[in-house]
């Protein structure tokens, strides 16, 4: 079952994620910040334009002949902002905030006299005196209209004019030079924070971000990608050309430190083998000569016993030296199915009278591994399951990212204290295991270094019904 993962695992993922998370706080913060300012500062320019268009209206009254007040006032008047003139002032006085008489100084400075002024902002509907006053100028303008589509205009004009809506109102009252009163009310709406504009603006930059990390990551972590397969195929003992040194200097200086480190490793490996098979071809010569000087010995138990140590260390020779040959020749990594490769070995020792049987596994089991080393290492665990305990018993498994390749016996098992030591050369334990000598003591050891060879594990248990079990760990193909 997967589970899901609200972090991201991949570099790229994790940039991307990082730098969303960035801009959505900076945006989030400067949204906060900015947004009363400029809420501020956009009332405050609604109410400037406000004022400003007052005081040229008195201005403009005041030099005007009387006869032509009402048409100056209709000129000057628009839908959120209308004028009329009365005897006494609509406002019977000003307001008592600070707001209201600052701006009533504002426009009396702007008017450029000492005449009355009041101002008062309300965040309620308009007085009753102000609204009918309103309401009976529009009236009047309707009854006036000889359109034919007066009635659906009147309709707009009421929907679009209905002042119980209209959250601000700025109403003022100024003294004409004639002595009446010029009355103004306006209706400006406070600009509301519409988050709009800031998710479309995310949603473009979160796109030019994800496709610019996207293809700068590809293309940096591609060496790294390249780094990883070739180590894994290191450990499995494949043979790797050194990767080419391209990305950023850090990049680059990882990737030429695993070539030099692949470089000596293998030069290693080959030096050490060439030298072990150079000493076990030179020992068979010395050999020969002293079993042929042990013929001639006259004590006949003597001379068996030599011949025997001989025989022996003939043996261990030749072990080493076949398995220097095969290092040598460093046989090619293909893909193969376990169920398969299992299956053969099993089949041949039948063919041979051997009792090795092959538990099928459910499904196909794929991986990449070099066939004929780790056959011959299955082989050893294989011939020792027959030897000690005269059956062998083959199964896989499926761990994870991992298979095991199980070999099992119902034999008398090995020690607890001892499952280490028997991985060491020339260690045997026949005694714990069987009555007779069984081998030189290199077949574990073989074919533990072939497993490690392939980036895996070879490990003993004793069952808990009795018998032993050697377990491969391999890491599945990718």
């Amino acid at each position: 079952m997967t589970h899901f993962r609200l972090w991201p695992r991949s570099l790229g993922g994790q940039l991307v994620a990082l730098l969303l998370l960035a801009l959505i706080v900076s945006q989030g913060l400067t949204l906060w910040l900015f947004a009363g300012e400029r809420k501020v500062a956009l009332t405050e320019l609604a109410r400037n334009v406000i004022l400003s268009r007052t005081s040229s209206l008195v201005r403009w009254v005041d030099a005007a002949p009387r006869d032509q007040h009402a048409d100056i006032i209709g000129a000057v008047s628009s839908p959120f902002l209308r004028f009329w003139i009365t005897p006494e002032a609509a406002l019977a006085k000003g307001g008592e905030r600070e707001t209201d008489q600052r701006l009533a100084e504002m426009l009396q400075e702007e008017i450029g006299d000492n005449r009355e002024v009041r101002i008062d902002i309300l965040r309620s509907p308009l007085p009753d005196s102000v609204r009918d006053r309103f309401k009976r100028k529009l009236n009047d303008r309707d009854e006036d209209d000889d359109d034919p589509d007066k009635d659906e205009k009147k309709d707009k004009r009421k929907h679009s004019h209905h002042w119980r809506d209209a959250p601000t109102f700025l109403t003022a009252s100024v003294q004409l030079a004639d002595g009446r009163w010029l009355n103004g009310t306006s209706r400006f709406r406070v600009p509301r924070n519409t988050l709009t504009p800031v998710f479309v603006a995310l949603g473009i930059m979160a796109v030019a971000i994800i496709l610019i990390i996207a293809l700068s990551v590809r293309g940096l972590t591609r060496p790294l990608r390249e780094l990883s397969a070739a180590a894994e195929r290191l450990g499995r003992g494949e043979s790797i050309d050194p990767l080419p040194e391209r990305g950023p200097s850090e990049l680059t200086g990882t990737i030429r430190a695993f070539n030099e480190m692949q470089d000596r490793l293998t030069r290693f490996v080959r030096d050490r083998t060439r030298m072990l098979g150079a000493i076990s071809h030179d020992l068979r010569t010395p050999i020969t000569s002293l079993r042929i000087r042990a013929e001639f010995i006259d004590d006949d138990e003597n001379r068996e016993k030599m011949i025997e140590t001989l025989d022996e260390m003939q043996r261990m020779v030749e072990a080493t030296l076949a398995f220097a040959r095969d290092e040598a020749s460093r046989e090619e990594a293909s893909r193969v199915d376990l169920g398969e490769f299992l299956d053969s070995i099993a089949e041949d020792y039948r063919d041979i009278g051997q009792d090795v049987s092959f538990a099928p596994f459910g499904h196909r089991l794929v991986t990449t591994f070099r066939p004929l080393s780790v056959k011959r290492a299955v082989r050893n665990l294989v011939d020792n399951a027959v030897r000690y305990a005269g059956a062998a018993e083959l199964s896989l498994r499926q761990e994870g990212d991992t298979l095991q390749i199980l070999v099992e016996d119902r034999g008398p098992g090995i020690p607890d204290d001892k499952l280490r030591d028997v991985f060491e050369p020339f260690v045997r334990l026949e005694e714990s295991r069987s009555e007779e000598t069984g081998g030189i003591g290199l077949g574990l050891s073989i074919a533990r270094s072939i497993v490690h060879a392939h980036g895996g594990t070879l490990e003993l248990e004793n069952r808990v019904d009795g018998g032993l079990r050697a377990r491969i760990t391999l890491p599945a193909a990718r």
